[in-house]
């Protein structure tokens, strides 16, 4: 990464000064050379991430609000996915930056059902952010990918699992496939993770006594997986936003 190399560059020129301009030793020069490689890694790390915040404060503000149809509603992502687009640029120059931005776009065209576009967005997604790996998982499930959607779910897990949304999605998932023991196996992971989740707990009580999974606990989150319809149009006003989540 350019940041990498440029603080590596100015780091070691500050050493080689140091050594060649005072007389001093090699060891001499390691311990300024050192300081001037973290303090410059850092400004440059900032400035990256100050532009990239810009880039998603402006996405957000983009899709604000309840979109009055569906072609506004294409109109919005289109925008904030270019918007998203810009800060590709930043790929190369700081670690992480590129897979965040990857996982931005493919949460938002998955969320227009533009499953083909979503795709790939999301398999260069950070595994990081969990959201981004469950909807991958949700995408290979709806493309019937068994295999690859328990592994897009076990990414999401291992980086959100405590977050009940994902365990609770990928077991209905595997709920549809007739999966029923290996659903209340990822309730039971969830319930050992969040000890004191009740929702996760009443999940998996349903499993148990034989009863229906109840995705009602996890709404709204639920209802940006597509997987199954809301019964009703939210009332004006207060429309479903798209929630962009912090990487950990």
């Amino acid at each position: 990464m350019y940041n990498l190399l440029i603080s590596l560059a100015v780091g070691l020129a500050v050493g080689v000064l140091v050594k060649f301009a005072g007389g001093f030793s090699w060891w001499a020069g390691i311990v300024p050379g050192v300081i001037v490689f973290f303090a410059t890694y850092i400004v440059l790390a900032r400035r990256v991430s100050t532009r990239v915040q810009a880039l998603m404060t402006t996405v957000q503000k983009d899709l604000q609000g309840q979109p009055a149809n569906q072609k506004e509603a294409q109109g919005r992502v289109d925008r904030a996915v270019q918007t998203l687009e810009q800060g590709l640029v930043w790929d190369k120059w700081q670690f992480l930056i590129g897979p965040e931005i990857h996982a931005q776009i493919g949460m938002l065209k998955y969320m227009i059902k533009d499953l083909d576009g979503a795709k790939p967005h999301l398999e260069k997604a950070s595994g990081r952010n969990y959201m981004a790996k469950a909807m991958e998982g949700a995408l290979h499930f709806r493309r019937n990918d068994v295999p690859a959607m328990k592994a897009s779910f076990e990414a999401a897990a291992k980086s959100g699992k405590k977050e009940s949304i994902v365990w609770a999605v990928y077991a209905w998932c595997l709920l549809q496939l007739k999966d029923k023991d290996a659903a209340q196996r990822v309730l039971a992971r969830g319930v050992e993770q969040n000890p004191s989740d009740e929702k996760l707990k009443g999940s998996l009580a349903q499993l148990q006594n034989d009863k229906r999974l109840k995705m009602k606990p996890y709404e709204p989150l639920w209802w940006q997986f597509g997987l199954e319809a809301p019964p009703m149009m939210p009332p004006q006003g207060g429309g479903r936003r798209v929630q962009f989540t912090n990487r950990r």
